[in-house]
């Protein structure tokens, strides 16, 4: 019996300590977002001078362990794992103009994190998009150019995630920098996401412009012609 009830002690510090790691690491993700980015932009060269932050909470980042049937949990670990890890390899080739500037930053270089060695790739498309397939994914990982969404000044969480994740799609759909609306035209001018990841966004018959329709306030007619504006891969500095 005073095995048993040892057994469980251990198991339950285990399932304890983890869960501390978990939230140690929310809570200094959130202060190094709220530190180093401001309207969507990084501080870049200040944490180029010190990277001692950025360093903690990746550290912690290695040691995490999450399952994906833990899915609040698990979106919101590697949403800031890979946000940070963005930050992370351009900050190892700083001063640098554009993640392209580094051959294989996302599928060639590998993090260390939650135990594996994993590219942003991998992270993006095996263990968010292939697990979870919810486009607002592409709301949230910021690949650290001016062209993809912008950067929030706070880390994803569990309990507000899906807040989080609605908010940050309504702000692109809605807005004027994921696309542009002529009505003059009867076209729209989308973001290359739209066209690279088509079949995120084209579920269940739907075409882009209806997917869009479903979270935009003003709604696009769907004969509206859709073509892809340039990416801008300028990085996304102060």
């Amino acid at each position: 019996m005073k095995k048993i009830i040892l057994v469980a002690l251990i198991l339950l510090g285990g399932l304890s300590a983890k869960a501390q790691n978990l939230e140690t690491f929310f809570t200094q993700a959130d202060a190094f977002f709220k530190a180093n980015v401001l309207n969507g932009s990084v501080a870049y060269d200040a944490i180029k001078k010190d990277t001692k932050s950025l360093d903690a909470v990746l550290k912690i980042a290695e040691g995490i362990t999450v399952s994906k049937s833990d899915a609040a949990n698990y979106q919101a670990f590697w949403i800031n794992a890979y946000n940070l890890s963005v930050i992370k390899g351009l900050v190892d080739n700083y001063p640098t103009k554009s993640p392209l500037d580094d051959s294989g930053f996302f599928d060639k270089t590998l993090h260390h994190v939650a135990g594996k060695k994993v590219s942003l790739n991998d992270i993006e498309n095996k263990l968010l998009r292939a697990e979870f397939k919810d486009p607002r994914f592409h709301f949230v990982l910021v690949c650290g150019a001016v062209g993809c969404p912008p950067l929030i000044s706070k880390a994803y969480v569990p309990t507000t995630l899906e807040a989080q994740l609605q908010k940050q799609t309504q702000l692109a759909l809605n807005g004027d920098y994921f696309i542009k609306v002529n009505a003059k035209n009867k076209s729209v001018a989308g973001s290359k996401i739209l066209e690279w990841y088509k079949e995120d966004f084209t579920k269940n018959g739907k075409t882009e412009i209806e997917y869009i329709n479903t979270i935009r306030t003003e709604k696009i007619p769907t004969d509206y012609k859709l073509t892809y504006f340039e990416y801008n891969w300028k990085i996304n500095k102060q």
